[in-house]
């Protein structure tokens, strides 16, 4: 079994949370919600794709 695409989606999901606090930082709630969002949904992929 390989692990490299749930490797990838994770290490997205990290990226995008990074990108998500910035936004925060900035004062951008809406898109700070969104992204975060979409960071869970990137990681929680690739939680499903390696126990799934």
């Amino acid at each position: 079994m390989t692990y490299a695409g749930p490797i990838l989606l994770m290490a997205v999901a990290g990226i995008l949370l990074g990108g998500s606090l910035s936004l925060r930082k900035n004062e951008k709630y809406a898109a700070a919600i969104i992204v975060a969002a979409c960071a869970v949904a990137a990681f929680l992929g690739g939680v499903y794709l390696i126990y799934g």
